[in-house]
């Protein structure tokens, strides 16, 4: 039916947009239309292309391709490429096929245009997904604007930047806390900022926490801790403090990167990485990886039901 060549940093917005195509098939042979596909290799991925039509509505194949774009030189000869272009020319009509290429935020590196694959490709319904920068506040607006109305709320404007200035530009993080804002919110359709400040963990609440634990004060590490249990669910901030702590170990392990560069890679605005290096410029990388790595054990043993004292737990892996 349609070709399709998704690329981009932005991998939500792809897997969005994957979902979209998904959801028009049907539901109860969702096993047989359905395929996703690694790099596969040109017998497998000619095979995969050529795929006759099939009995119970549209197919679907997405194929994961960054392989091809990474390796060195051309991944397939020129008479691959031949029998690829000419097999998406003739593209059964019941047949679907995106193919993706997730870049990574840390390199940014794009798929080389110059690559017949790539030329071939962009004849077809090719499409770029950008990352929307921190300071990019009107366009991630219309974002959450968006998504929201797809799940039949709306937000007002001061709850919409109390979530920017919470969340940066993660937009699946985003997506989280609307559904989230849509059961406070419900019976209402309507999400204020009250409602916002209810589910938000206070990035200076986490910040107070983590760095009292790393300067060895940890009776005031637990205090915070018990006075954040009254709004929000152990696993919630220990969920919370994890994404913290894997910006800060990004921004002492890439110290060489310029703070426009470090912004781009962990989604928050320059001015805040900044501040965060100041702050833990006398903090070693070392003391934040083992502390993520205990809050990481404590979180699999809640899970796992190995632990029943959920809030005992988190405390022993915040002072270990």
């Amino acid at each position: 039916m349609a070709v399709y060549f998704y690329y981009g940093e932005e991998d939500f917005n792809i897997d969005s947009a994957i979902e979209e195509l998904k959801s028009s098939l049907n539901p109860d042979f969702i096993a047989m239309n359905f395929q996703n596909l690694d790099n596969p290799e040109y017998p497998e991925l000619i095979t995969a292309l050529r795929t006759p039509p099939m009995m119970f509505g549209e197919m679907l194949i997405v194929i994961n391709s960054d392989k091809y774009f990474s390796s060195k030189k051309n991944y397939f000869e020129d008479k691959e490429l031949d029998d690829i272009e000419d097999a998406l020319k003739n593209n059964p009509e019941s047949l679907n096929i995106v193919f993706v290429v997730k870049i990574s935020r840390e390199d940014g590196k794009k798929p080389d245009s110059r690559r017949r694959l790539f030329k071939i490709l962009s004849k077809f319904n090719a499409r770029e997904f950008n990352v929307i920068k921190t300071y990019e506040t009107a366009q991630l607006s219309s974002w959450i604007k968006q998504r929201a109305k797809k799940k039949g709320i709306s937000l007002e404007e001061k709850a919409i930047e109390l979530l920017i200035e919470h969340l940066g530009n993660n937009l699946r993080q985003f997506d989280t806390e609307l559904d989230k804002l849509k059961l406070i919110a419900y019976p209402e359709k309507t999400v204020t900022k009250k409602m916002v400040e209810e589910i938000a963990v206070s990035n200076q609440d986490l910040f107070n926490i983590t760095e009292d634990i790393i300067k060895n004060r940890k009776d005031k590490a637990l205090l915070e801790f018990r006075k954040l249990t009254d709004k929000k669910h152990p696993l919630e901030i220990l969920s919370a403090i994890q994404t913290m702590l894997r910006k800060w170990i990004l921004i002492k392990t890439k110290s060489s990167l310029s703070n426009a560069e470090l912004s781009r890679l962990i989604g928050q605005h320059e001015y805040v990485v900044q501040q965060t290096k100041a702050k833990l410029k006398d903090t070693g990388a070392a003391d934040l990886v083992k502390l993520k790595q205990n809050l990481y054990d404590a979180e699999c043993k809640i899970k796992s039901g190995e632990s029943l004292d959920v809030i005992s737990e988190v405390e022993i892996a915040l002072i270990r």
